[in-house]
């Protein structure tokens, strides 16, 4: 699942320094897949992508949620979105959350996705703007 984050987050274009210094948040441990729900999509007989989600209340928020650049637009990261829809239904939440890298931000737009606010911080100086977006479920 590290290499699906990492190979995701390079896809964008992001310069090394940065996919290092988020290197700790891309990485998934046994220990993360044992404090969240964590799910595999394979295709070819091979890991695809994958999400994970917390919940906290009625509240549900997306972790994760990679493809494979090479399985991008195969509808990997939809069918992805949809289950973790359906398991925080099952687990009572109303309201699924996500802070979206930005290139992503259309995709979950596109899942049913409204922008609610945004995450302001800085990456090596930089500045950079997370929107937040949230759907009801």
């Amino acid at each position: 699942m590290t290499h699906i984050a990492f190979a995701a987050k390079r896809h964008w274009g992001y310069p090394e320094r940065w996919i290092q210094i988020w290197s700790p948040l891309l990485t998934i441990s046994p220990g993360y897949i044992e404090q969240h729900e964590t799910y595999i999509a394979w295709m070819d007989e091979q890991p695809a992508g994958f999400c994970a989600i917390s919940k906290q209340g009625e509240r549900a928020s997306i972790e994760h949620l990679w493809v494979l650049p090479d399985y991008m637009g195969n509808g990997i990261g939809a069918a992805l979105f949809q289950h973790m829809l359906t398991r925080c239904k099952e687990l009572g939440a109303r309201v699924l959350e996500i802070e979206s890298d930005p290139n992503a931000q259309g995709f979950y737009e596109r899942m049913g996705a409204k922008k609610a606010g945004e995450v302001v911080g800085e990456v090596d100086g930089q500045p950079r703007v997370l929107p937040l977006l949230e759907i009801k479920i």
